[in-house]
């Protein structure tokens, strides 16, 4: 795999990997509009593309998640999937406007961004991984991460423990999902700027696929979608979805 681009979030380095070109032969550089994958729980941006990404004209990246492969570790945790949506609007920032794909973890963090970032997200294909249940819609009892001594790890690569523990007890209410998914489909308009093509549905996923406004599909007949639409410039998105209202549900 490609030397990774540092990005450098706050007091966090997030590693940016180029994965492959354009499909016309360009460099990660290409104008055509880039894929941007996330993974899951415990996870690290793997050398190769997803199979779901094989089609996909545009560069394809992947970012490592705070706490994850050869991004920072923060000391003593803290971790929230606002924290790795800040990550991917880091990456949206040296990217440009992208279209996402998360699994797992990495679907709930897509979703977030796609709501917050809607200018930038062109479209956000929710698939299964590690992680994508969270901790449910109420708190769970407090528990304490595992004390490891510096060095303990022995993998540079391993997922920080804090990480492990925090982000698979997040809260995920479905009321606060769907506001993501609202924001979305107001502001970055497209007809349907969220694909949920994964399986298993967790309350807040269920929710979420149950909006107007949002796919059903595998992730190729996603993907293969967003490639296809450009949607509007930034600055006319707001005015678009208050025009049209909401979009009814994609068949």
């Amino acid at each position: 795999m490609t030397e990774p681009v540092a990005l450098v979030h706050n007091k966090v380095r997030l590693a940016l990997h180029p994965l492959r070109g354009a499909r016309d032969g360009s460099g990660p550089g290409s104008p055509t509009r880039p894929l941007l994958c996330l993974h899951g729980l415990g996870e690290l941006t793997s050398p190769e593309p997803p199979a779901a990404a094989d089609a996909w004209p545009g560069p394809v990246w992947g970012l490592d998640l705070t706490g994850h492969g050869a991004s920072t570790r923060p000391s003593g945790g803290g971790y929230t999937a606002e924290l790795l949506m800040a990550d991917v609007d880091a990456a949206l920032a040296h990217l440009g406007p992208c279209t996402l794909l998360g699994r797992g973890l990495g679907a709930y963090v897509a979703l977030l961004s796609a709501g917050a970032r809607a200018e930038l997200v062109r479209g956000a294909v929710l698939a299964d991984g590690p992680g994508l249940a969270g901790g449910g819609a109420t708190p769970a009892s407090p528990a304490l991460a595992p004390h490891l001594p510096p060095g303990a790890r022995g993998d540079d690569t391993a997922p920080d423990p804090f990480a492990l523990l925090e982000l698979a007890r997040d809260v995920r209410p479905p009321d606060y999902a769907v506001t993501f998914v609202r924001l979305a489909v107001m502001l970055s308009g497209l007809d349907a700027p969220i694909a949920v093509a994964a399986v298993v549905r967790p309350p807040w996923l269920a929710a979420v696929a149950d909006e107007p406004g949002v796919l059903v599909r595998p992730a190729a007949e996603a993907l293969a979608r967003y490639a296809r639409e450009a949607g509007p410039p930034a600055s006319s998105s707001m005015a678009s979805a208050s025009a049209s209202g909401r979009p009814s549900r994609n068949p």
